[in-house]
């Protein structure tokens, strides 16, 4: 381009410099070509209109659909399974050790030892075991007898969960050895007595729980129980439950069966040998609604009672099974009501827990609990002040009560047996009445100690084959006190009861002496 421009400038100087000259004028025709580089331009752009006009005559037009349903039934058991309302739980308690060991010592020089442990090898099962020992030296006034005792006790337990359901087995033995001490007499009858008595129990049994199934699962055990006197007692109970839904409503249903068969050497009187069998069938039904604040049971239980050797017949028992509860104030006021009964197998191993010191001779029978309605309020006065108060009336037929065996000897007659010396009790039955009161407060004092206690008193009216509800307090008291600190525990407790009535008698006369043991 400067090259050009150049040229351009020299041809106009030139010119100029031959136009100053007054020659004549001699240009001629000429033609020029100037030469440039390329220079490309580029036209104005131009957009598509964004609203273009579209011609859509005959697009928008709509085609007839029909459509077809080809319906098939379908059999289905599929059923969705409901979910059980579950309490949340306020006050969580205290932590769950894995294992652990207590000791106490009480009066009377008796201490008791317990342990638990248990171990895993996976994470789906869970096995280990209970240890119980419980003693006494004796030493209580005014007997000649040795009164010192050993109670002693091991349970193991397997458990397994499953994908479907959990098991479990379990079995245990438990060995006592008491002395029936009670004797009033003296002399050389008395001084060359056997007093003791061993009771022997082993048991096994297992227990079955389905999560997704109307069939929960249920529990099964079997037991024997014998003494050094030839008595002997097996016992097999099945429990299996289910659950059904009706509408929004739970339906439980527990069935019973139970089996007890019973030997003795011989009667009191030494005249003949009782043996006894029992078998009960039964089941129990009961519906629970949940209204807001109202919980409500809705049951009942039928039972089908077969029975030889107690003068009991077979027949059909039908009970009430209602409760209602309804939180008046949240967590501080829950009042409570029902009407329940039941049909309750006695047995020897059953009154020997509660009774050590009855003899091997005893009349075996069921109690018949007709009704048993109760009304009641629980709840918090404090936040760490919790309550529970209960009025009830009870009507028991063929209730046991304990009574002293009448005694074979003043002191100088010889006997054979242990228990003859009016030093065991025999196991009585009246029709009795109860009304009776309770009350319950726990007082937390702080997270690490606690202080309660249990008031309990009844009123009993026996019909007339027993003109007292023998052995049995009108006023029990029980005080507790608790203190925990990390993995420490301690506690102590407090029994109190009223005094109580009892009546000696003798088999070779008619005498017959009123006892009142103290309080």
């Amino acid at each position: 381009m400067k090259r050009t421009i150049s040229i351009v400038c020299l041809l106009l100087i030139t010119i100029v410099t031959y136009a100053q000259e007054p020659k004549k004028d001699t240009l001629g025709t000429e033609e020029i070509n100037v030469v440039r580089p390329y220079s490309p331009t580029v036209s104005d752009a131009f957009k598509i209109n964004t609203s273009p006009q579209i011609n859509d005559d005959g697009l928008n037009e709509k085609r007839p659909i029909t459509y077809s349903i080809f319906s098939v039934p379908v059999a289905s058991t599929f059923t969705p399974s409901k979910g059980k309302p579950k309490a949340l739980r306020i006050d969580p308690s205290a932590p769950v050790f894995e294992n652990y060991a207590s000791a106490g010592l009480g009066t009377f020089k008796t201490p008791v030892i317990e342990v638990f442990a248990h171990n895993s090898t996976t994470r789906y099962n869970d096995f280990g075991g209970f240890l119980k020992f419980q003693s006494s030296r004796g030493g209580i006034d005014e007997t000649s007898l040795p009164s010192d005792y050993i109670d002693a006790g091991l349970d193991l337990f397997y458990t397994q969960d499953e994908r479907y359901y959990d098991w479990q087995l379990n079995g245990g033995f438990r060995f006592q050895k008491y002395n029936w001490y009670g004797t009033p007499f003296g002399g050389s009858a008395i001084s060359s007595l056997d007093p003791m008595v061993k009771y022997t129990y082993g048991y096994v049994g297992g227990k079955l729980d389905y999560q997704d199934s109307f069939f929960t699962g249920g529990t099964l055990t079997l037991g024997r129980f014998t003494d050094n006197y030839s008595s002997s007692e097996a016992s097999l109970l099945a429990q299996p439950k289910a659950e059904f839904f009706i509408s929004d409503e739970l339906l439980n249903i527990t069935g019973r069966l139970e089996y007890l068969g019973d030997s003795f050497e011989s009667n009191y009187d030494a005249t003949d040998n009782l043996k006894y069998s029992f078998i009960n069938l039964g089941i129990k039904p009961g519906l629970e609604i949940s209204r807001d604040k109202l919980a409500l049971n809705l049951g009942a239980e039928l039972v089908y009672g077969i029975a030889t050797g107690s003068n009991e017949e077979s027949k059909l028992y039908i009970y009430p099974d209602v409760t209602a509860s309804y939180n008046l104030v949240e967590q501080i006021v829950t009042v409570y009501a029902g009407a329940i009964g039941g049909l309750h197998q006695n047995s020897y191993k059953s009154f020997t827990d509660e009774n050590p010191y009855v003899s091997p001779t005893m009349q075996l029978k069921r109690t018949d609990e007709q009704y048993n309605a109760f009304g009641g309020v629980k709840g918090k006065l404090a936040s760490n002040i919790s309550y529970n108060f209960k009025a009830m009336y009870r009507f028991e037929i063929d209730k046991p009560l304990y009574l002293l065996n009448p005694s074979k000897t003043d002191g100088g007659l010889a006997i054979a047996k242990g228990y003859e010396a009016g030093n065991s009790f025999a196991v009585i039955y009246d029709d009795v009445k109860t009304i009776g009161f309770l009350g319950e407060v726990q007082f937390d004092f702080t997270k690490e100690i606690q202080f309660g206690g249990t008031v309990a008193y009844n009123i009993y009216e026996p019909s007339n084959n027993q003109p007292e509800a023998w052995n049995l307090p009108a006023l029990e008291v029980n005080g507790y006190a608790k203190f925990t600190q990390g993995k420490i525990f301690a506690g102590g407790d407090v029994f109190f009861a009223t005094r109580r009535f009892d009546l000696q008698t003798f088999t070779f006369n008619a005498n017959e002496n009123n006892i009142k043991l103290d309080s």
